[in-house]
Parts: C-alpha cells; sequence; structure tokens
C-alpha cells in the first residue's frame, strides 16, 4: 500500500492538469510504483501466494491500460514507457 505522499510523488511527473489523478498516464504510474513495492516484498516472501495473486491482477491491469493508450496516443504512450523504464 502506497502512502498519500508516495502516490503524489509518483503523479507528479504525469499529470496533465492540478487535479489530474484519473488519466491513464497517471494510473499507470501509480500502478508501476505498486508493482515495483509488491515486488521486493515477494522476493523476501516467497510463499506468500495471496500477495503473488494480487500483482498478477495489477500487471494485467496495467497492461490492459498500456494496450489502450498505446492505440490513443502513441506518442504519449512511447513517453511513458520511457519514463518508466517499462520493457514493451
Amino acid at each position: 500500500m502506497l502512502s498519500s505522499e508516495e502516490k503524489n510523488s509518483a503523479m507528479e511527473g504525469h499529470r496533465r492538469h492540478d487535479t489530474d489523478t484519473g488519466s491513464p498516464q497517471v494510473q499507470v504510474a501509480i500502478l508501476t510504483e505498486r508493482i515495483n513495492r509488491l515486488t521486493e516484498h515477494l522476493r523476501s516472501n516467497k510463499k506468500d501466494h495471496h500477495s503473488r495473486r494480487g500483482l498478477l491482477k495489477m500487471v494485467g491491469r496495467r497492461r490492459r491500460l498500456l494496450n489502450y493508450l498505446q492505440r490513443t496516443d502513441l506518442e504519449g504512450y512511447r513517453a511513458l514507457v520511457q519514463q518508466l523504464g517499462l520493457r514493451r
């Protein structure tokens, strides 16, 4: 779970305007932060299969958002993938 400060810092570079919290770019940035944190947790807790299922669901949601962004705004998609360092 991310604190509100961590969530705000993840949103900072990806907002379209000051009150933007729901655009696909912001959602992908927040999901990426949560995925990275949960991946670190699972490295030390290898038998936590319930959290692993949640991780897979988050990765699938991020993939769907990225597919949508690729269809609608290709340049924005490329910039976002470059900024977040995703392999797609």
